[in-house]
């Protein structure tokens, strides 16, 4: 199948999830030509914030293929991943995203990203959200713990 057509069910997925009280936005990943989950927008659903259709999709694979990892695995998604979206993808290891409308469509539908988009090019001192390191005595142990288990998942 080809990438319009995935994305056409993206582009479904999202247009149905209004009509059930979600946002504008459908996810769906593929891997060797076969559906292995789908997203939707279910931010103000499930008062989640982080519950964007991409990271549904990508928590729903992961729980389907019982990994961590999609390498081998296209996203399809209705709109250009946000920030969040982006990095989710980038930490599951998918092999492509594709996306049919982009950030200028999803400003107009009032989901308007830029700020974030921006955000990162700006020095953190300029950030409207405080980021402050504390640093204990202690602050690397979860780490050292880490590379001390013999037994531990490398990712």
């Amino acid at each position: 199948m080809s990438d319009e057509t995935w994305l056409a069910q993206a582009i479904e997925l999202a247009t149905a999830n209004v009509s059930d009280g979600g946002g504008p936005f459908g996810a769906v990943i593929v891997r060797d030509g076969a559906v292995v989950a789908t997203g939707q927008n279910r931010v103000t659903r499930d008062l989640d914030p982080t519950a964007h259709a991409e990271v549904m999709a990508i928590r729903g694979a992961c729980a389907a293929l019982s990994t961590f990892e999609l390498a081998g695995c296209v996203l399809y998604t209705s709109c250009e991943p946000c920030p969040l979206c982006l990095s989710a993808a980038l930490w599951a290891r998918l092999d492509r995203v594709v996306f049919a409308a982009d950030r200028d469509d999803a400003a107009r539908g009032g989901f308007d990203d830029r700020a974030f988009y921006e955000l990162f090019e700006r020095p953190r001192s300029e950030w409207t959200l405080a980021l402050e390191q504390v640093r204990p005595d202690d602050a690397a142990r979860p780490f050292d713990t880490w590379l001390a288990h013999e037994q531990r998942t490398a990712y």
